[in-house]
């Protein structure tokens, strides 16, 4: 097959380890500081969908607002006296809210679009964050100024896998679905690209199943670094 004209990457996951801010929670909860990283990500993603899937454009909330009721729910879950009381945990609220504005970046990132830069091929996130959020993330990770475009749902108010956030891949660009390739280490999301009609790669770190929604991805990598190979 041809090679793919441009790269979109997913942010959170793929370029941001989303679970990083385990270290911290684990701090402020001791011994539960893992489950309340993945019970936070968890409802993120389930509100992200309730939000599109209500189809009303007035219940959109931008990723940052849901982030943080996304952790709430999820101290709620670990500290079950926090639903009748939950003041005690505001500090831990900021605290975390804080972290996942610094996520840790996966330690090939700039070598992988530092060598796409220098190959001439167009770069840029597609994302569910909003686009302070991203800014804020990608200085953070010295990463600022290595991508070409930094494409934020929140200009449709949707969030993945709809449709319309896809299209903005094409729309920034000026490309086609077929001349970019989507890459996430989210199967849903690298399922949702492939539905729209870009070019996927999916990122599978942890060595799991792909979704079993009868697509598949074109190429599976265990680290960003597979993307150079279809260059």
């Amino acid at each position: 097959m041809d090679k793919p004209l441009a790269v979109l990457f997913d942010a959170y996951g793929t370029l941001f380890d989303v679970y990083s801010v385990g270290l911290r929670a684990e701090q402020l909860y001791p011994g539960r500081g893992a489950r309340l990283a993945v019970l936070w990500r968890d409802r993120q993603i389930d509100y992200t969908r309730l939000i599109t899937m209500s189809g009303d454009p007035a219940r959109y909330r931008p990723f940052w607002d849901i982030t943080e009721s996304a952790l709430r729910y999820a101290i709620q879950v670990i500290v079950p006296q926090a639903i009748d009381d939950f003041a005690p945990h505001e500090d831990a609220v900021a605290s975390l809210m804080n972290e996942y504005r610094h996520l840790s970046a996966f330690p090939e990132n700039r070598e992988v679009l530092q060598a796409l830069r220098a190959r001439g091929v167009v770069t840029g996130i597609l994302s569910n964050g909003d686009p302070d959020m991203l800014g804020i993330a990608l200085r953070s990770a010295g990463l600022d100024g290595l991508l070409d475009h930094v494409i934020s749902a929140d200009a449709v108010r949707q969030y993945k896998v709809a449709p319309a956030v896809y299209e903005l891949g094409e729309r920034a660009t000026g490309l086609s679905r077929g001349q970019i390739l989507f890459v996430s280490s989210n199967a849903w999301d690298a399922a949702g690209a492939a539905w729209f009609g870009y070019r996927t790669l999916w990122i599978n770190r942890n060595a799991m199943p792909f979704e079993q929604l009868g697509n598949r991805p074109e190429a599976i990598g265990s680290s960003l670094r597979a993307v150079l190979d279809l260059f």
